[in-house]
């Protein structure tokens, strides 16, 4: 089979250490094209690779059979549509948009143009990860059970996002909030309901509870400006069905996000469209973070 030439757009930090340069290193994929609104940041993706840097998106939809996207969640939401009414499939940043509703949108047209899309949730593409998901009991937990997510770390204090509007601007909730949640909402059941939220200005702390279909309940805490190194992280599970700690998460995103691409490309050969990580996931994910902002006021 044909190696899939994918386009990429985007030029900031995790376009070139994560995107560009697993989709240059894997087998079946090629990184046949880059875009982005600055053309000479465009260039420096493309530098040492064999992508050729487009002039516009459409010149790039016009040489590809799949596009990544590594932009801002506004700009993403405006471009995805585009790529998906011509027939390309995508791999998706998350949150899908920088709002509900456009967001709705993007999992709409993809959904109608019947084309294979990822949501790039690189923990649910680890080795470790998954396994501990594997392990855990099967069917939505009771209200017997409890789950917690705590994500901190000084991502915003410095580093290549710091400087990041969007990441400012939402904090720790449209960032790796999705992580979280997707992770709970594996572990106990699907994310039904928001029981509080609220947000600390000051200190850029999120704290929320969820409710599950079983009726079980989890606790979250998150920031992305406490001044710590490593990322503390854990997503837990405790009750009935016994003690599940997942503390591990992978240091090279770009292993992950090779095994994303493994399963896109044999999506797409598939004609597979309802992934379990696809638009419609993502799409779930950002109605719970929009009820997370809502309650918080």
């Amino acid at each position: 089979m044909d190696r899939l030439r994918m386009g990429l757009v985007g030029a900031g930090p995790w376009a070139t250490t994560v995107h560009a340069a697993a989709i240059e290193a894997h087998p079946a994929a090629e990184l046949a094209g880059v875009w982005a609104r600055r053309p000479e940041a465009a260039a420096e993706v493309a530098q040492g690779t064999s992508a050729r840097v487009h002039t516009s998106l459409d010149d790039l939809l016009a040489d590809v059979d799949a596009v990544a996207f590594a932009v801002p969640p506004a700009v993403q939401g405006e471009l995805a549509p585009r790529a998906v009414a011509a027939g390309k499939h995508v791999v998706l940043e998350k949150p899908l948009a920088d709002d509900l509703a456009t967001a709705e949108r993007v999992a709409q047209a993809v959904a109608d143009a019947g084309v294979v899309s990822t949501v790039v949730l690189t923990l649910r593409f680890d080795a470790t990860v998954r396994a501990w998901v594997a392990s855990l009991p099967e069917g939505p937990a009771g209200p017997d059970t409890v789950g917690v997510g705590r994500w901190f770390s000084g991502a915003l204090l410095g580093g290549p996002f710091a400087g990041s509007a969007w990441r400012g601007r939402h904090g720790a909730l449209l960032d790796v909030g999705p992580h979280v949640i997707d992770l709970l909402d594996a572990a106990l059941g699907p994310v039904t309901g928001v029981d509080r939220a609220h947000r600390d200005g000051d200190t850029g702390l999120w704290t929320f509870g969820l409710a599950h279909a079983g009726g079980a309940r989890s606790s979250v805490a998150m920031s992305l400006t406490v001044a710590i190194d490593p990322t503390e992280f854990e997503i837990g599970m405790f009750g009935s069905a016994g003690r599940h700690v997942l503390t591990s998460r992978p240091d090279d995103a770009t292993v992950p996000y090779t095994t994303l691409l493994d399963e896109f490309v044999a999506d797409i050969a598939a004609g597979r469209t309802d992934g379990p990580c696809s638009a419609a996931r993502g799409l779930h994910l950002q109605r719970v973070t929009e009820q997370v902002a809502a309650a918080a006021g």
